[in-house]
């Protein structure tokens, strides 16, 4: 029987109940598109080398066509094969055991995703990481409707200053056209145009907020969830070989078998260990994730707070000096469209 405890004893094997909550069947889902995709994709038969004397061995043995001269074209053939059709048969070897392999890998996982789809078989669950992941998840969505919301406020007042700025043009245009009311005119173009100012530099540090939150949730907790879905492959892989090799273990010890249960114990140790350095790589990344979201997250929020806030308060002094702050640069307008402000 297999080692089943893993070095964390946070670790375990788990057994799978036909009841099971609906988070893990979302999850199981979610392994099923995966596996679903090794599936249609199949394997990769341009990665084959060109050998001779079947797949293996070195490339020194190939012979090109164009090196055969007329004179042995007509030659009979005394050997069995020639160079060139024992490097065609390696090829052909090479990418059939590519195939062979993928199907086997292919049936294995299939074997394991049903097994514990419909409650026949168990599954490793370290409950201490599975729990982080399901939180980053969870943050994640939020964060993504933080963004959304944030993107939604840049561009509802976008579309407050435009209207600011046009207002102030025609105020400005009436004032010279009126002489009896021109003072009147001339103050409220005046107190728009400083209004426009303000909203412009208000959206220069909203822009850089949500351009900060686009690139944590898009970019660095997206690069962390490949990372984690390539450790729940890994794991449906080892569980599938695991699998396979106690219901070896249990069977007949026959000469046959016995090769078979090495080459079982081979396979099961190389899926492990690839488990084992996912699982870590993911523990890993989870860590620095998490201390890279709070040193983000604390100057952004900081930023986004003082620089409403001096806004709706009209201190115009203290909008500039929160962009100083943080080292946020309008641009210069040239043209109509917000081109000048911030990148979202």
């Amino acid at each position: 029987m297999t080692d089943t405890v893993m070095s964390k004893a946070a670790t375990m094997e788990i057994p799978i109940h036909g009841n099971g909550d609906s988070r893990r069947l979302a999850e199981d889902d979610g392994l099923e598109q995966d596996l679903q995709q090794v599936m249609v994709s199949g394997p990769n038969l341009n990665e084959t080398s060109i050998v001779s004397g079947g797949y293996g061995g070195t490339t020194e043995g190939i012979i090109p066509t164009s090196a055969i001269k007329g004179s042995n074209l007509h030659q009979p053939h005394t050997h069995p094969a020639m160079p060139g059709e024992e490097a065609t048969r390696g090829i052909a070897v090479e990418k059939f055991d590519v195939v062979k392999k993928w199907g086997i890998n292919t049936y294995k996982c299939t074997k394991q995703l049903l097994s514990e789809r419909f409650g026949r078989g168990s599954r490793t669950v370290d409950l201490e990481l599975e729990a982080q992941i399901e939180l980053l998840r969870d943050t994640k969505r939020k964060y993504e409707c933080v963004l959304g919301l944030a993107r939604a406020l840049t561009n509802h007042f976008y579309s407050l200053v435009q209207t600011q700025h046009a207002l102030a043009d025609a105020f400005s245009d009436l004032s010279q056209k009126s002489p009896e009311l021109q003072e009147e005119f001339g103050y409220n173009a005046e107190t728009q145009k400083l209004l426009c100012k303000n909203g412009e530099t208000l959206l220069g540090a909203v822009n850089f907020f949500v351009s900060s939150i686009n690139t944590l949730v898009n970019k660095t907790m997206e690069d962390t969830l490949m990372t984690i879905k390539h450790y729940e492959t890994a794991r449906l892989e080892y569980d599938a070989y695991r699998t396979d090799l106690e219901e070896l273990n249990l069977g007949p010890r026959d000469a046959g078998t016995l090769c078979r249960l090495d080459a079982a114990q081979a396979n099961f140790q190389a899926h492990r260990a690839k488990y084992e350095k996912l699982r870590a790589d993911v523990a890993v990344k989870l860590k620095f994730l998490e201390e890279n979201k709070v040193k983000v997250m604390h100057k952004q929020l900081l930023l986004f707070h003082n620089a409403i806030s001096a806004y709706f308060a009209g201190n115009q002094q203290q909008l500039e000096q929160t962009l100083k702050q943080f080292n946020i640069k309008l641009k210069t307008p040239g043209a109509d469209k917000p081109s000048w402000l911030e990148e979202q």
